[in-house]
């Protein structure tokens, strides 16, 4: 469809962050600190406001704010003390509905592979390269995330 088809609609400004939930805060945060995120900052937030806009009752939540070195994208990692997280199925390949994957731009995928794997994750498959465009590989993070990293060709 076009945009004509939309005419006066209200546009997004830009997405601000993505949020996964984990059970161990702490390791989700080393995991991502690692990776190279920069830790933008640590709080707990519970009851009104933030029960009134998730829509759960005696809500007490750990977020963390890590945000990619060029300061453009956020992960908002989060951690329910009330009410308890409901777990995901930790395994589920990457065909499974719903959001599968982050990427992440890497400028050496062996180096992250090797820190990443000091903090549990493991490769999914293998490191291929995409003729032409990139050095690209899955693993598996804390509690079963899937991170994609893609390292780009020197000439382009």
């Amino acid at each position: 469809m076009s945009e004509n088809n939309y005419p006066g609609r209200v546009t997004v400004k830009r997405m601000d962050n993505v949020g996964i939930v984990f059970e161990d805060l702490d390791a989700a945060v080393e995991f991502f600190l690692a990776l190279g995120l920069e830790l933008e900052g640590r709080t707990t937030v519970e009851g009104g406001w933030a029960e009134r806009i998730v829509g759960l009752e005696n809500l007490k939540v750990d977020i963390a704010m890590v945000r990619t070195p060029d300061g453009h994208n956020k992960l908002e990692l989060m951690s329910y003390h009330s009410p308890k997280a409901i777990a995901g199925d930790p395994e589920a390949p990457v065909n499974t509905l719903g959001l599968r994957r982050l990427l992440f731009a890497v400028d050496d995928i062996d180096a992250t592979l090797t820190r990443l794997r000091a903090h549990g994750a493991e490769l999914i498959g293998e490191v291929v390269q995409i003729p032409g465009v990139c050095r690209m590989g899955y693993l598996r993070g804390p509690e079963g995330i899937m991170i994609a990293l893609a390292e780009e060709n020197a000439n382009g």
